[in-house]
């Protein structure tokens, strides 16, 4: 690194990593990392997906621990209710102490508090349980106070700006709404240092609004934030530095101010010359997905989904934009046959498919690419052979057994042709960066030999060198004479790949783009709009063909 610049403006230094290493067997996964936070300021931490920075994080967390290197906190930071200093040495540095975090309560007496990209919340539980667990207030006999857990539970969701019961299963929430949980809890702690892993990545652009103002608010009361994006623009509206990180160690510590392009240059090690380098067909082939009123009913405030109805042609991709909660998801799995729906058809190449059949969609050639690959798009504690070739399992089955030598063979022909970074295919899937995960469950298609992919929210916490991976591939898959459903929130890549745009609102279709009308602006005038019922829009035609009007 180009050295730790201490002389920046801001408060009083909270945290100091200095030569950090950390290995796991056959990766360095630091190497000699530095890092300063100071009262006051949000320090973006920017690198590809493998770059480090998960691993860095879960070592401030308590999670892993360095196996050289030190990281300092401010004095009088690590004192315990009890008043004793535990998770410290002796040794103090400039204001600062060693510390060993070897637990996440060693953290927490630290005032270290983290929200990860991947949720840490009990599903059976309610929002108040798991903003208050292990940590509920309790009554004078030493039961858990659960009026005032509520009450306290009810302020930090309005800090928050979540309208959720605080007595809501958190199970019931939607993924952003999850997001907006994890935030409160992590203000209940009150921390002095709050490290945020990609917390944008499920939000919608008025929830990144009101993040940000949570964000700044901590920051003007004196929190140290640690912040995690991969959406870049994010850098120079909130940052204040950016530490960069690459294969493990800390290149150069830059204000958040940068130029992107530089910026992509010291994440990757090479310019990037295009973010959407989509190649568009002249002409697109025939229909292979066809969809036609498409309904699914819901409770009383209305359907899930309604009326939908639209094509999808060989060669091209479509985009599925509007708003978290718009149905987008929901109408995806549909047709996949993961989830039921009331009416409507799914046609593959003409021919109509079963509801709720997932293997006669995958024997159509469909293939899903989820919004939560590690819920739903992988086997976490199986290997990448196995997480390859699952989708394929019959195929490779011969009287009863699997033939492994085709599995690893095909599996190791798609992993290079991927280029999975990862130490062999024996190596389990939970212990891939995100990037290399979406690779894997992109990878698990692409032996199938399927047709139109169903790509829902494919680079979301994925770094910009490994997206433009993904769109290449996306141009080889259409190059081909197949087509893709991509689903995104990410409106810039929405217009930067697609070939034409659907947008939703409220469970309909709100209207289609081809992409020289595509602007951002014209994708949310149609998402924000109440769109036509289906049924109202069928009686007045009805209406106007028996009246006397021509």
């Amino acid at each position: 690194m180009t050295g730790v610049n201490d002389d920046v403006p801001g408060g009083r230094r909270l945290l100091r990593v200095e030569g950090v290493t950390k290995s796991f067997p056959g990766v360095r996964a630091l190497d000699g990392v530095d890092l300063t936070l100071r009262a006051g300021e949000v320090h973006v931490l920017l690198g590809e997906n493998g770059a480090g920075k998960s691993t860095l994080i879960k070592m401030l967390s308590g999670a892993h621990r360095p196996d050289a290197g030190r990281i300092l906190a401010a004095t009088g930071q690590a004192t315990g209710q009890d008043g004793t200093r535990e998770g410290l040495h002796d040794g103090v540095h400039d204001g600062l102490q060693e510390v060993h975090i070897r637990s996440a309560q060693d953290a927490e007496r630290l005032g270290i508090a983290t929200i990860y990209q991947e949720f840490n919340l009990v599903p059976g539980m309610t929002v108040a349980e798991n903003i208050f667990l292990g940590r509920q207030p309790r009554t004078r006999l030493g039961l858990v106070d659960r009026r005032t857990m509520r009450a306290r539970a009810a302020e930090l969701l309005r800090r928050v700006r979540l309208d959720v019961s605080p007595d809501t299963p958190v199970s019931e929430l939607g993924i952003a709404r999850l997001q907006m949980v994890e935030i409160a809890k992590a203000l209940s702690l009150d921390a002095r240092v709050l490290i945020m892993d990609e917390p944008t990545a499920v939000l919608t652009s008025e929830e990144v609004e009101t993040l940000f103002e949570i964000v700044s608010a901590l920051r003007d009361a004196g929190v140290g934030i640690i912040f995690i994006t991969h959406h870049l623009e994010e850098i120079g509206v909130l940052g204040d530095r950016v530490t960069v990180l690459r294969d493990g160690r800390s290149v150069q510590e830059v204000p958040a101010a940068t130029d992107q392009d530089e910026l992509i240059r010291l994440m990757v090690g090479r310019d990037i010359a295009e973010q959407y380098p989509r190649q568009r067909p002249d002409e697109p082939g025939a229909p292979l997905l066809r969809v036609r009123g498409l309904t699914r009913h819901g409770a009383a405030a209305g359907p899930v989904f309604e009326g939908i109805d639209f094509e999808v042609r060989a060669g091209e991709v479509v985009g599925l934009a509007g708003l978290v909660g718009a149905g987008r998801t929901e109408v995806a799995r549909a047709i996949f046959g993961v989830d039921r729906y009331d009416a409507g058809t799914v046609e593959i190449d003409g021919k109509e498919l079963a509801r709720g059949d997932v293997r006669a969609a995958m024997r159509a050639g469909l293939g899903l690419v989820p919004e939560d690959r590690k819920g739903q798009g992988l086997v976490l504690d199986a290997s990448l052979q196995d997480n390859l070739t699952l989708a394929r399992l019959d195929r490779d089955t011969r009287g009863g057994l699997v033939d492994r030598g085709t599995q690893r063979r095909e599996a190791a022909a798609v992993a290079e042709r991927l280029q999975v970074r990862m130490s062999g295919l024996g190596q389990h899937a939970r212990t891939l960066s995100g990037g290399n995960q979406q690779k894997i469950v992109i990878g698990k298609w692409l032996l199938t030999d399927a047709r139109l992919l169903i790509l829902d929210e494919p680079t979301r916490g994925i770094d910009v060198g490994a997206k433009v991976e993904i769109y290449q591939l996306i141009n080889e898959l259409t190059a081909s004479g197949r087509a893709v459903l991509m689903i995104s929130s990410d409106l810039p890549e929405v217009l930067g790949m697609s070939d034409r745009v659907l947008v939703m609102s409220q469970g309909r279709l709100a209207g289609e783009l081809p992409v020289e009308a595509a602007t951002q602006d014209a994708v949310m005038e149609l998402a924000l709009q109440a769109p036509e019922h289906p049924s109202t829009k069928h009686n007045d035609e009805s209406a106007m063909e028996g009246s006397d009007v021509h």
